[in-house]
């Protein structure tokens, strides 16, 4: 025990630091073994008692032991210490190398930085250049769609516009050919001109013999104004129409209607219609037959050579019984003469009854001018002349004719049309 106090043997602290911060390692004093002659010393001091002796040994090879563990162990965590501080090393150099490569990644992600705000600033320009350019665009858009609706509009009135105006275009033309229709052409108003000379000279001969005195004067006045000369226009128009025939029908003939035409101004069917009545109204009166009746009653009886025709048509001369007309009378039968001499030549030029209007046209041209002395087989020809003139209804052939050929007239305005077009 007093050995043990006597040589206290120093144990190092061996526990490893709490921090891994240790630069140079601490290096351990070598324990020396106890010599044999300090045992020697201790042993012949103190008595020697073997088996105390022999649990010190025990105890001190134990401590041995472990001293050697102790120390094989503390060489172990010094390795360890030294790895770890090369670790240390080499992490601090990785760091600093980090660190570099850090603050150069560093520059460039502020670099990059820098760059993406500029996008990011230009990209927001952009978006407001295109929030700008939606709004334009948007205005333009229902700009486009009003002008759109109102194109259609448009379409919509113009078609109503030309569907009206077809609708104008056709109340005109029926109009156009009610007009034409109510107008008179230039043979129509030549009609009219004849037979108001009829009308003026059968109740002027009613007035000089007193036939239907309550009216024929009133008559009389009223169609004498409108021919004041019956029989030269009667036998200048036939004579027209004998110059016609021969010519074929040609451009005097136009003139010529115009030329009657001209005395009365008037065109429209109301004075056609004015002297049909008035014929009417003659014919019902018997006014043309108590003229006639009056004017036979004035005959003088007289032989008159007279050349009658045979069916080959070579002529005798022969004496026959006749009676000789008074002057009146050779004028009313010249005024008759000339009248079937102007119907029947319109109707060899309109096409009317043409297996005998040639003939007829040179019958009466013969007999107006063939003889210098007319007696009653004349007047009894004329009268026949004139009835079957009604009877084959020549007037109204020549009135339906007229309208044919206005129904088949262009419209003015379709031509005014045609021309704009040409142009």
């Amino acid at each position: 025990m007093s050995a043990r106090s006597t040589t206290p043997t120093p144990i190092p602290n061996l526990m490893p630091p709490s921090r891994v911060s240790v630069k140079t390692p601490v290096s351990i004093p070598p324990l020396d073994p106890p010599t044999r002659s300090r045992d020697k010393r201790f042993f012949a001091d103190v008595p020697s008692v073997n088996s105390k002796e022999k649990g010190d040994q025990r105890e001190a090879s134990a401590l041995r032991d472990e001293l050697d563990m102790l120390q094989e162990e503390n060489e172990n965590v010094l390795e360890k210490l030294r790895r770890a501080e090369e670790k240390r090393v080499e992490a601090e150099a990785r760091a600093k190398e980090l660190e570099k490569q850090v603050a150069s990644l560093g520059e460039g992600v502020s670099l990059e930085a820098k760059l993406l705000s500029r996008k990011e600033a230009a990209l927001r320009q952009r978006e407001a250049a295109l929030n700008v350019a939606k709004q334009k665009k948007s205005g333009k858009d229902e700009e486009i769609v009003s002008l759109r609706s109102e194109l259609e509009n448009l379409k919509d009135e113009a078609t109503t516009a030309a569907e009206r105006l077809q609708e104008a275009e056709s109340e005109a033309k029926s109009l156009r050919t009610m007009t034409q229709r109510m107008i008179l052409t230039q043979d129509e108003m030549e009609e009219v001109v004849l037979k108001r000379c009829w009308l003026a000279r059968y109740w002027g001969l009613a007035v000089q013999h007193g036939i239907c005195a309550d009216i024929a004067p009133s008559r009389q006045e009223h169609w004498s104004k409108l021919a004041p000369l019956p029989f030269e226009l009667v036998t200048s128009a036939a004579q027209k129409a004998k110059e016609l025939s021969w010519d074929k029908g040609g451009n005097d003939r136009s003139k010529a209607a115009r030329d009657l035409s001209d005395l009365t101004g008037e065109g429209n069917i109301e004075s056609m219609l004015s002297v049909e009545m008035g014929l009417r109204e003659l014919a019902s009166l018997k006014v043309e037959d108590a003229v006639v009746l009056i004017f036979a009653q004035q005959r003088k009886l007289s032989l008159v050579r007279h050349t009658v025709s045979d069916s080959k048509g070579h002529g005798e001369s022969r004496f026959i019984d006749a009676y000789e007309l008074g002057e009146a009378e050779q004028e009313d039968v010249a005024f008759k003469q000339a009248w079937l001499m102007y119907f029947w030549g319109r109707a060899k030029l309109h096409g009317v009854e043409d297996d005998i209007a040639e003939e007829r046209v040179q019958l009466w041209i013969s007999r107006s001018s063939g003889k210098s002395q007319t007696t009653s087989h004349d007047a009894l020809d004329v009268e026949r002349g004139l009835i079957e003139l009604r009877k084959l209804g020549i007037e109204q052939q020549l009135w339906e004719a007229s309208r044919r050929e206005i129904d088949q007239l262009p419209s003015p305005t379709s031509s005014n049309h045609d021309l704009d077009a040409d142009s």
